[in-house]
């Protein structure tokens, strides 16, 4: 049975659940609670026979061997009893509930998880088999789930651009469900998996991949995605943290970070107040790290992301627009930036391609350096694929060969030598374009909000967007507004 196959069994029983109010996502971590179960019971024989921690009383065989009200009754025990467990088994099983009612439809997907091999499956279909959950999960927007996925094609473009190497560090502060990570992983394979000895493959496995992610749901989804592709053992160290990483200064540095932190541009706690009604309050992060203190929550996680970075450390991250523009704090950032790491490019993104709409966001790509009197930025190349272009996410999503000639302007083989890259040839379109250092520094603001081409739509009639593309433009945009009302109207009423 190929991995297509199995995704579509996995998932078509979650039609019959949706009946009884269960949702894509509760159905995925009730997926995640048992195959990481079963694949528990598997290494908890020959040939492995390694004692996994899991409790006599809540191994797999304790739910196969149950039926009915019995079998419903024991899973929530187990569920509570595994999450105050240590290591990665209480990371799955931590604040666990059990959300199908229904104890016949409960055994029904026991008994289809039981019919497979799962530590036989290879990881790379293991992990397929979970990414394309996780992604038709990702399309259920009204769950907010989307948020959590970056679109694999743009990943795969960065990490081809970002090459990560054998015995380098990788993290991600705002993991979500660890697509950078895996794809950082899947790359060393490939490209180095032959010529690497047994002790680079248990670095590789055990010791390079970092993240952090507070939302204890999607944490627990990176955790299994991260497990089904090789990364970790089942018995091992927890490597995703549920700890907010922009509270305290890092405790290590890392060789790269690949991060798409949260959009939404103030990061707020809710409290209850005297009246016992629900309130939201700004957090600014007072770091003695950070060159400047806001409530900004992507300005202080580019902050962040720097101070990750060892002196010759990496970065690739995805912001918003508000991050190239932004007054006050925003300038403050982006002069220091500029200043302590070389900002060498950046890609500007359309819209149409995240799950959060209206989005329009930007990769920036910087190397951390050693402090210096002189600014280690001296010019920013630029690639701009969002003017004219119109992606959908069902009709006319992005895939990665839209990228491909950014890849090949970026020139990962030798990113300040891009000499060959300046030609018709490879920017047919102007797309890929150059400032100095000193131009950008006179601009208001020290704006890095750059546009030179024209919208073609807006400059011909001829080439106006289709209806059914306008149409959709159209509602991301009105939601991309309401959204910023709402923060407005959320400031008013404090």
């Amino acid at each position: 049975m190929n991995t297509q196959s199995i995704v579509s069994k996995v998932w078509s029983f979650c039609t019959t659940l949706r009946d009884d109010g269960v949702s894509y996502g509760d159905y995925l971590e009730q997926l995640t609670y048992l195959i990481f179960l079963k694949m528990a019971d598997e290494y908890s024989k020959p040939p492995y026979s390694r004692d996994v921690g899991v409790p006599e009383d809540y191994t797999w065989e304790s739910l196969t061997s149950r039926k009915g009200a019995e079998l419903e009754g024991h899973y929530i025990e187990l569920l509570r009893e595994l999450g105050q467990r240590k290591g990665m088994l209480g990371q799955i099983f931590t604040k666990a509930q059990n959300k199908i009612q229904d104890p016949a439809k409960l055994s029904r997907l026991i008994d289809m998880i039981n019919a497979n091999s799962w530590t036989m499956m290879k990881a790379d279909v293991k992990g397929d088999i979970y990414e394309g959950l996780l992604e038709k999960n990702a399309e259920d927007t009204k769950s907010g789930a989307g948020q959590y996925f970056t679109p694999r094609p743009l990943i795969q473009a960065i990490i081809d651009c970002m090459q990560p190497q054998p015995n380098q560090t990788i993290a991600d502060p705002a993991c979500g469900t660890g697509g950078f990570l895996l794809a950082a992983y899947d790359y060393v394979i490939e490209h180095h998996g032959k010529t690497m000895d047994k002790a680079e493959k248990n670095t590789l496995k055990n010791e390079t991949f970092f993240g952090n992610e507070i939302v204890a749901s999607t944490r627990r989804l990176c955790l299994m995605n991260m497990f089904l592709h090789n990364i970790g053992e089942i018995d091992g160290k927890d490597f995703i943290s549920g700890n907010d990483a922009l509270v305290a200064e890092p405790s290590t540095t890392v060789d790269m970070v690949l991060a798409n932190p949260p959009f939404g541009k103030k990061s707020s706690m809710t409290f209850t107040n005297d009246e016992g009604e629900q309130e939201k309050d700004e957090l600014t992060y007072n770091r003695q790290d950070f060159w400047a203190s806001t409530s900004n929550k992507q300005l202080n996680f580019v902050q962040h992301i720097r101070n990750m970075l060892k002196t010759t450390g990496r970065a690739a991250v995805v912001v918003p627009d508000n991050v190239l523009f932004e007054g006050g704090a925003g300038e403050t950032v982006r002069k220091e930036l500029l200043k302590t790491t070389d900002l060498h490019t950046i890609l500007r993104l359309p819209t149409g391609i995240f799950y959060a709409n209206g989005v329009k966001a930007n990769v920036l790509f910087f190397d951390n350096k050693p402090a210096a009197k002189e600014p280690w930025t001296k010019e920013i190349w630029y690639y701009d694929y969002r003017t004219s272009i119109h992606h959908t996410l069902k009709k006319k999503p992005m895939r990665y060969e839209h990228l491909e000639k950014f890849i090949e302007c970026y020139n990962p083989e030798n990113s300040h030598n891009r000499a060959q890259t300046w030609d018709k040839e490879t920017n047919p379109e102007g797309r890929w374009r150059k400032y100095p250092y000193k131009d950008i520094l006179a601009r208001d603001k020290t704006s890095l909000d750059l546009f030179w081409l024209q919208d073609k739509s807006l400059a011909d009639l001829n080439n106006l967007l289709n209806p059914e593309d306008l149409a959709e433009e159209i509602i991301e945009n009105i939601e991309a507004g309401l959204t910023s009302f709402r923060d407005v109207l959320t400031g008013l009423t404090k």
